[in-house]
């Protein structure tokens, strides 16, 4: 390490992050020669010394790492600057609160008004990477003076620079239009980059400014104009670089058609495009349809149903169906070359155009009905559900045009048991809609299928359909008329439209995954692990023994302060605004409390909008007074009114359903949010979970059913009659034997043995017996799940230092058997101790929860001693 040569010195570093994890007491030894390079002469070694002291993730280095960092953050070579800004991010991943202490956020947003452009960039990438796993810090709070720093910088650094800086501009509000107009100047001469993904940057920054710019400006048309040939040029990359170009274009097109209106011929398909490029770039053409070009349109659609990629010929004979519907004056010309290639009597073009043929008749009612004789020639040909289906549906609609309606339904109803069901439901409606409209001929045939549908039938749907028609036909014909002839809604003319909202969203995220997927990022914090020490050690040297003593006073056990637990104790502060980890569970700052004191975790999204049609579903869980409540928010983001909720949980390991129906009094209007307490039992149907404290939720509106899955906490289950007799406790503990143990190490955890006890039992986790030992306070402690089973620890807490060890029984792996059963004896959990516990106790642990309650729930039964 001491060597001179560059080379090998690099090489020597590269060793030292390789294998430093896996040895961090030898790493130590390392820190002086880092140091010593730190205030080398030569920058590049200087660079390479902060750097290779930010890679070594091991917390024992990063206290000698803070003087280094500070100095190379005020270097005067730029390069050792910028390299200094990445490491803070780096050591603000090992730990946060080191970096915040120092003064390292302060220093790395000078650097933004740094004179060198790479310095400017690498401290906007390294704040934006601390802002995303810390949402709520505001580290990047711009103003129009930095703003102004990072366009200057924009010029001179490299691509990823620039993609950095464009990414934060994005993030930017600004004040007026005159501001937006002069950012967006001053980012569109980065259109023209050679780099796509400094392009989609760059796109993404005007995209959004753009709202605040006046449609009435000549500038704004400029800019349009200015987008297009850089999105185009995109597209004569390879494939898969297209392909990205193609999904981020899709979004755009959706919010601003007019940008590519003129660009049609760019999207017609090449016959070397792999499949996912042309499908792609079908969708994009139906997109940028209108009156204008749908002439060439259909023209290169019907030529490329002739193709021998089935899919391919599949998707565009459904585009010319969605031309037909979105261009209202192209109908015509589009039913006309369907028809066409309906006359090619190739079998899967035929039923998707017949798919289609249904959706024009909804769109258009009486207008193209000629057609139907075609379509009934091609019946026999029909194999597919959903062409069947469609073919059904157009019978029963015209029934009254169509001579032997009668005859091609009963054709259907031969096999009426090996249809999908798609078209079992069709042909119950088909038929009951001939019956209405020629009820002398076909009574026969709507007894038939009713007999079918609700007596040989398995399919709940079809069966409560078939009663339905059954009943409404036997009570009331004209009602049912009604019902079952009623006039259809048209069809939207754009179903397939990414939600307004959604869109905006996704517009943000121009140039990412996000555009890809069509999907927002789920944002949310990393899950933390716990560190979990298996093995058996006594840490109160003589064991339990002395823990009770038959005919001996406590006082006197081994000459130790042994005292009985404080009784119940409630926290003195109950209600505050919601924070997170230690100082929450113990009311040390901010905090949440219920009626027995236990923590509440804050409300999370477990349902999106985009997953829910517009309905959004936040939630936590609370226990209060023994009972078990799931707290619900929902919000109704989409643009029509939700009524008629209702809720049902599945089967779930500990047997938790809903105790009342789920009450929204009023109808949720949209951008309306209304918070609910559903009350919740444990007396469900019970089923092993993966993970164990899994829970699969359905909810319904007047829209549709949505499902979703959530991880309850654990504590919510643990009960007021927790308390084991001393007596018990000691022979249930004595039976596991001690190399059947775990210890584990809490940090961070400033409370004394009295308020950690007291905190534990507002949450249902009591202090058996408490004794101290060689200045070490000793807390034996249990609890009691909903099902009866109990759990074990015992907390040692030395006064003074904020770091506290459990040890628990933890029992030998046994297959999943007879759990949920009360009254089955004590049952001994490691996994589960450590998630409560540290639930209660470890910084993040609402986080922790999720990965470490419960990963591998193996039971072991224990019989009570008599």
């Amino acid at each position: 390490m001491q060597t001179d040569n560059l080379e090998l010195k690099k090489l020597v570093y590269l060793y030292l992050m390789n294998y430093a994890k896996s040895q961090p007491d030898m790493a130590i030894m390392a820190v002086n020669t880092f140091v010593k390079d730190c205030e080398d002469p030569n920058p590049l070694i200087r660079a390479l010394a902060v750097r290779t002291m930010g890679c070594i993730r091991v917390d024992k280095i990063t206290e000698y790492l803070c003087e280094p960092l500070r100095k190379c953050l005020k270097d005067e070579d730029p390069y050792v600057r910028k390299t200094a800004a990445v490491c803070v991010a780096k050591l603000h991943d090992i730990n946060a609160q080191l970096v915040e202490d120092q003064g390292f956020l302060d220093t790395l947003k000078d650097l933004i008004s740094d004179s060198n452009p790479m310095v400017v960039a690498n401290a906007v990438a390294a704040l934006s990477e601390i802002a995303e796993s810390h949402p709520s810090s505001n580290l990047l709070d711009l103003n129009p003076q930095s703003i102004n720093k990072l366009l200057t910088a924009l010029n001179e650094c490299t691509e990823w620079g620039q993609i950095f800086i464009l990414d934060c501009l994005a993030n930017y509000t600004p004040k007026d239009d005159r501001e937006a107009q002069s950012i967006c100047e001053r980012v569109t001469p980065r259109l023209s980059h050679a780099n796509s993904a400094v392009v989609l940057s760059a796109v993404k920054v005007l995209m959004k400014f753009m709202e605040m710019l006046s449609k009435d400006l000549d500038y704004y048309g400029t800019l349009l104009k200015k987008l297009a040939p850089p999105l185009v040029t995109l597209l004569s990359a390879e494939p898969e670089l297209q392909y990205v170009a193609l999904r981020n274009i899709n979004l755009i097109v959706q919010k601003r058609p007019e940008i590519l209106k003129h660009e049609m011929k760019v999207f017609f398909v090449k016959y070397n495009d792999p499949i996912y490029v042309k499908l792609e770039k079908l969708d994009i053409m139906i997109r940028l349809a209108s009156q204008a070009n749908i002439a060439q349109v259909l023209a290169e659609l019907k030529e490329y149903a002739t193709e021998v990629d089935v899919d391919f010929v599949r998707k565009a004979v459904r585009a010319i169906g969605r031309c037909a519907i979105k261009v209202e004056q192209s109908a015509e010309r589009c039913v006309s070359t369907l028809l066409d290639l309906i006359q090619t009597k190739v079998n899967y073009v035929v039923q998707e155009a017949i798919v289609v043929i249904k959706d024009i008749f909804r769109k258009y009612p009486n207008k193209y009905e000629s057609v139907i004789a075609t379509l009934c020639e091609n019946l026999d040909s029909l194999d597919e559900p959903e062409a069947r289906a469609a073919m059904i549906w157009i019978v029963g609609e015209y029934a009254e045009r169509i001579d032997n309606a009668d005859e091609l339904l009963e054709s259907f109803l031969e096999g009426f048991h090996d249809e999908s069901t798609q078209v079992q439901l069709q042909l119950l409606t088909g038929i009951v809609k001939l019956f209405l409209k020629k009820p002398t001929e076909t009574q026969e045939l709507v007894q038939q299928v009713l007999s079918l549908a609700t007596q040989d039938s398995d399919n709940p749907d079809l069966r409560d359909r078939g009663y339905i028609y059954w009943r409404l036909l036997s009570t009331d014909p004209v009602a049912a008329k009604e019902v079952v002839l009623a006039e259809k809604p048209l069809i939207s003319e754009e179903t397939d439209l990414i939600e307004p909202t959604l869109l905006d969203e996704l517009i943000c995220y121009i140039g990412t995954l996000a555009s890809v997927y069509h999907k927002p990022p789920m944002s949310g914090p990393p899950l933390t692990t716990s560190s979990v020490q298996m093995g058996a050690v006594d840490l109160l040297g003589g064991g339990l023994d002395s823990l009770v003593c038959h005919g001996c006073p406590l006082d006197d056990i081994g000459g130790t302060n042994f005292v009985a637990p404080p009784t119940a104790a409630v926290p003195a502060s109950l209600g505050a605004p919601i924070g997170s980890g230690l100082s929450d569970l113990f009311d040390l700052t901010s905090g949440v409390g219920t009626l027995s004191g236990s923590y509440v975790a804050p409300k999370a999204v477990w349902l999106p909008a985009m997953k829910a049609k517009g309905l959004e579903i936040s939630g936590t869980f609370t226990r209060q007074v023994g009972s078990i409540s799931m707290d619900l928010q929902l919000t109704n983001k989409a643009l029509q009114v939700m009524t008629d909720f209702a809720i049902q949980f599945n089967r779930n390991s500990f047997g938790l359903a809903p105790a009342a129906p789920l009450q929204v009094h009023a109808p949720l209007s949209p951008n309306q949010t209304v918070e609910i307490s559903l009350p919740l039992s444990t007396v469900g149907s019970v089923m092993k979970m993966e993970p164990l404290n899994n829970l699969q939720v359905a909810v319904k509106n007047n829209i549709d059913v949505f499902y979703f899955s959530t991880l309850y906490p654990l504590h919510i289950l643990f009960v007021e009659d927790g308390k084991m007799d001393r007596q018990m406790f000691l022979a249930t503990w004595k039976d596991i034997p001690n190399e059947n143990e775990a210890q584990f190490q809490i940090r961070d955890c400033p409370l004394n043995a009295e308020a950690v006890s007291s905190k534990l039992q507002s949450s249902n986790i009591f202090t058996v017996a408490k004794r101290n030992v060689e200045g070490q306070d000793m807390l034996y402690q249990s609890l009691k799940l909903t099902n009866g089973i109990w759990v074990l620890a015992e907390l040692r807490i030395q006064p003074g230092n904020p770091s506290c060890t459990v040890r628990a029984p933890a029992p030998t792996l046994r297959p999943w058997s007879l759990p949920f059963v009360p009254c089955q004896g004590v049952v001994l959990v490691e996994d589960a101790v450590q998630a409560s516990l540290q639930a209660w106790l470890e910084p993040e642990s609402v986080r922790s929860l999720k990965r470490t309650f419960l990963e591998s729930f193996h039971i072991h039964p224990v019989r009570l001693p008599r």
